[in-house]
């Protein structure tokens, strides 16, 4: 309580002992070194060190530290993989990676197996995964070449759980019948947030909008939006 009455009277700048301490923590947090001109150079030089340093810690770490575990537990790695942080997989599965391969921060790969046979997790040449995606497989995922997913795309070949109030509740596991595999066809880009649920095929040079809710297969050369998604607009290759 006391110290409640201290920061209220603080705030509150009385008795006048109060105001002179308001005003010196309010100096202090409104103060700017003043940057002229020596100092303007000594801090833009100090930011471009801190960015070479930081991007020098990223680039040791992709070397001797992330990439090596990647090729360790991967069926396929292949050249100029570029890593910003180690994947979260969970589960047994079969990782490949084509030429190419970037994935821009923290990705997560679940494998279900509890079906008797391997998860496949397969990525093509020229890839580009955005942070904080996630990929359920209990079958297969695959995608094609030269595909680009934004951040926070999810995409799942099974339900996750049985739909069955009952089943859930006893805790049984999605049954053979609710897993079916996704491919992206080559060229495919997928906006932010885009989820992609079993069974659907993506064709190629395809455009997934942001935050769409993919529940069917998406014919080759068009753009789908929405939750359902639906078709908004056919691209013309003619005119490419």
């Amino acid at each position: 309580m006391k110290n409640k009455t201290f920061v209220q009277k603080v705030k509150n700048g009385q008795p006048p002992f109060y105001s002179l301490i308001k005003s010196a923590v309010l100096f202090i947090l409104n103060f700017r070194i003043p940057l002229f001109w020596p100092l303007t150079w000594f801090y833009r030089a100090l930011y471009f060190f801190h960015v070479f340093l930081r991007e020098s810690v990223v680039v040791l770490l992709k070397i001797i530290y992330f990439e090596p575990m990647i090729r360790a537990v991967c069926v396929k790695v292949g050249r100029n993989l570029r890593l910003e942080k180690l994947p979260y997989i969970v589960g047994n599965g079969s990782i490949e990676l084509g030429d190419n391969v970037r994935i821009s921060g923290r990705i997560d790969i679940g494998f279900n197996n509890r079906f008797g046979h391997t998860p496949q997790f397969i990525v093509g040449n020229n890839v580009f995964i955005g942070c904080l995606c996630g990929f359920a497989a209990a079958k297969k995922i695959e995608i094609g070449n030269n595909c680009y997913l934004a951040s926070g795309v999810k995409i799942f070949d099974n339900d996750g759980h049985p739909l069955d109030p009952q089943k859930r509740r006893q805790g049984e596991p999605v049954s053979i019948e609710d897993v079916q595999s996704v491919k992206l066809c080559d060229n495919v880009w997928v906006g932010t947030g885009g989820v992609i649920l079993k069974g659907v095929t993506i064709g190629e040079n395809s455009v997934v909008g942001a935050g769409s809710i993919i529940t069917k297969d998406v014919p080759a050369n068009t753009i789908v939006a929405g939750n359902p998604a639906r078709i908004i607009k056919v691209i013309n290759q003619d005119a490419s």
